[in-house]
């Protein structure tokens, strides 16, 4: 759901100065000073605001005041934290390169010259820069705006100082395959998406501050040397929240940034176990067949999953009845051999041989696009349209015809797949077709919202809200915190992480290398705000299961997979000519060879062992946004200068492993032929050695002690490298 704010007139007041704002009761929390700023430049205006815990939130425009009504992710008010519902509302007003300061919490934001700076408040009272907008002798002014004369909207550009050994993490999920970075310190990040890259406008830094750009514009952002640029291609409003905690505690900053974003609803207890798809089943048989050999092998299956051109037509939103002649039939047929669910694939392209096109044509529930034909794209040789998701009647269309096929035939779960917004899912193009290498311009997708360049990053957002709000109608349960069903979808935005709905890394390649990268990818997500995330097990494309190296790449990334959020395994081979796309590719688990099969089974019933450990980490999630898939800098920065000093160089030693929770450490193995691996143990905390935490190897049961150092351990096939703090038994119980 979106919120929006009615603009309200302001009084003037003399500027301020900090005064103590405590309440009752909350002697320990600064409460705000003031309920705003507002610096009027000459044309330009800039609202600061207190908004959540220890936050701020800025907006700039130019010529006009904000509407109030403008796209945003920001909860109003927040689920935690003083703020919200407050419109433009201020109790300052400031002139050119006027002076004032305000106060929220830990956050003082000071307006010098017109200049904005932000501080943290130390316990003594004292405050530390965290940043500030960036200014030299000479520079282009820190907030810069160019206006085409042809729209109120313009391209902005913001600048912020920035140190230059400053660690910046997060701005979503970088694309397969080659970057393998956590510190995005010198990088340029593209505001753009396609598959498998979801970048977001979201960074925390190593001195102590997250800062969001709340902005669905496509644009870039410039990890620079000594300044963080952020441009957004088309705007109205440049709006930004930044919050602070103390230098280390990322739990704090996301618990902060998730109150004023929303929070991951718990998921159903099945969607924690094994989830098995491909590319693809491709009738009603292969499924029945599918569920028979599960249950006749005796392997835990927890969803199954029907992936693309089931329909008939892009479009349809139903099954081919050629192919799946009783989906009811064949839905509860599989819940009584295995006890999964089944989830189903749809893609927002339309052609026009649909059913569903001429309706959503004339209801103008399809996007447009800037020369007014529409066509997006191409696929399987027609060319095709977007269903406009970002309109409310396409969503509600939308699903009315996802219950109508699927969802009242007992699917439940939806796969939002190629919705990445502008194009049909990629960089470029043609999609499907042999010639994407020509340079067209991406189309100049327009819908309901507006531009793609102005509200493009946000397009799969709303086919999230679409099932979303589909699972609330039709149950009218709350499903704010607790989730009977869900989502996978290949992109999304800020604020995605509020839905019934989980983010998987795209279509990856099957390489050793690839299986590491992805560590990268879903802690820099994480540290994004969006926890609920997995991938391809084996990668997307390019494995053969008829190699050794293609098996034993395949049961690695497997035993990577158990101790990510959630384990899911999908492929793409070669094809079979009876009907687009169709292939009989094999990868589930018996498809490895029979000593492998012995392997995979084991790691997949540790799964199941593991559900009542993942089952908390998502309830602590949902209660305070802790992260679950933790780069090693969340728990061991301050304890371990190795850690933060491999973090600050993307060292693979300190980036190729992570933390599932508080508890478990994982180092996948990324190399063909190896059985054994070093592993770097972190320096534990002083508080956790109080606790008398050491880590133990997971296998053996070795005592490895408090830390800082490498160790060689065993890395059979079957035993991943991983060591745990505490209680095993505590760790399975999920009762830490």
């Amino acid at each position: 759901m979106l919120f929006k704010w009615p603009s309200r007139p302001a009084a003037a007041t003399a500027a301020l100065v900090i005064a103590s704002a405590t309440t009752p009761g909350a002697s320990e929390y600064f409460q705000p000073n003031s309920t705003g700023i507002k610096l009027q430049n000459g044309y330009e205006r800039v609202y600061i605001q207190p908004f959540g815990n220890n936050g701020m939130r800025v907006r700039a425009s130019i010529m006009r005041d904000p509407t109030g009504n403008e796209w945003s992710a920001l909860l109003d008010p927040p689920l935690e934290g003083p703020g919200g519902n407050n419109g433009l509302n201020h109790d300052i007003t400031i002139s050119y390169q006027g002076n004032a300061t305000i106060r929220n919490g830990n956050i003082v934001v000071s307006v010098n010259l017109g200049i904005l700076s932000f501080f943290h408040v130390e316990p003594n009272g004292s405050t530390t820069l965290l940043t500030k907008e960036y200014t030299d002798t000479k520079a282009i002014a820190p907030r810069f705006y160019a206006q085409d004369f042809r729209s109120s909207s313009f391209r902005s550009q913001f600048d912020f100082a920035s140190d230059p050994n400053e660690q910046f993490f997060g701005a979503g999920q970088q694309a397969c395959c080659l970057d393998h970075s956590v510190n995005k310190k010198g990088q340029v990040v593209d505001l753009i998406n396609f598959n498998s890259h979801v970048t977001l406008p979201v960074y925390m830094s190593n001195k102590g501050y997250l800062q969001y750009f709340n902005m669905p514009s496509e644009g870039r952002i410039e990890f620079g040397t000594f300044r963080t640029r952020h441009v957004a291609s088309e705007a109205t409003v440049v709006d930004y929240y930044i919050t602070t905690a103390s230098p280390g505690d990322y739990d704090a900053l996301q618990e902060q940034f998730t109150a004023v974003t929303g929070r991951q609803p718990t998921p159903p207890d099945f969607i924690l176990g094994y989830q098995q798809s491909k590319l693809r089943y491709f009738n009603q048989t292969q499924i029945l067949d599918l569920a028979q050999r599960f249950h006749d092998e005796q392997v835990n299956v927890s969803l199954i999953v029907v992936d693309f051109f089931a329909w008939k037509f892009q479009g349809d939103w139903s099954f081919n009845p050629d192919f799946w002649p009783d989906p009811a039939g064949m839905a509860a047929t599989v819940k009584e051999l295995t006890g999964a669910e089944m989830m189903v694939s749809l893609w927002p392209s339309m052609e026009d041989l649909s059913v569903n096109y001429l309706p959503t044509q004339e209801q103008g529930l399809l996007a447009t696009t800037r020369d007014g034909t529409g066509i997006s794209d191409s696929f399987a040789g027609v060319y095709t349209r977007l269903i406009d998701s970002t309109n409310p009647a396409a969503r509600e269309f939308l699903w009315k015809r996802l219950n109508d096929s699927y969802y009242s035939a007992g699917i439940h779960n939806f796969w939002i797949d190629q919705a990445d917004g502008g194009t049909l899912g990629e960089a470029f193009e043609n999609n499907g077709q042999a010639i994407t290498q020509i340079p067209y311009a991406r189309a100049f997708s327009q819908y309901f919202i507006g531009t793609q360049e102005g509200a493009g990053k946000m397009y799969p957002w709303f086919h999230q809200q679409a099932i979303n709000e589909g699972f609330a109608n039709l149950t009218g349960k709350d499903i704010s915190t607790q989730c009977d069903h869900m989502s996978l979808t290949r992109s999304t935005f800020v604020g995605g992480q509020r839905f019934c709905s989980y983010l998987w890394s795209g279509d990856t390649e099957s390489r050793f290398d690839v299986l590491l990268q992805q560590i990268t990818v879903g802690v820099s997500v994480a540290a994004s705000g969006i926890s609920s995330w997995t991938l391809d097990i084996g990668g997307f494309e390019g494995l053969n299961v008829d190699t050794d190296e293609g098996r034993e790449l395949f049961v690695r990334w497997l035993s990577m997979g158990v101790f990510l959020p959630y384990v899911n395994r999908s492929c793409s081979l070669l094809p079979d000519p009876r009907q687009s796309f169709a292939n009989t590719c094999p990868n589930e688990p018996w498809s490895y060879g029979e000593a492998n099969f012995v392997i995979i089974k084991k790691y997949i019933a540790l799964r199941y062992q593991l559900k009542p450990y993942v089952k908390m980490l998502f309830e602590m999630l949902q209660r305070t946004g802790k992260t679950i898939m933790r780069p090693l800098y969340y728990d061991f920065s301050l304890s371990d200068p190795f850690v933060a000093d491999g973090t600050q160089a993307n060292d693979p030693t300190i980036v190729h492993q992570f933390m599932m929770g508080p508890r478990i450490l994982v180092a996948p193995v990324g190399e063909v032929g190896v059985t054994s691996k070093q592993v770097y143990l972190p320096i534990l905390s002083d508080s956790a050695k109080g606790q008398g935490l050491t880590w133990t190897h997971w296998w053996t049961e070795k005592d490895f002690g408090t830390g800082g150092k490498l160790v060689t351990v065993d890395a059979p096939l079957d035993e991943i490298p991983v060591f745990y703090l505490g209680s095993k038994n505590d760790i399975l119980s999920g009762s830490l």
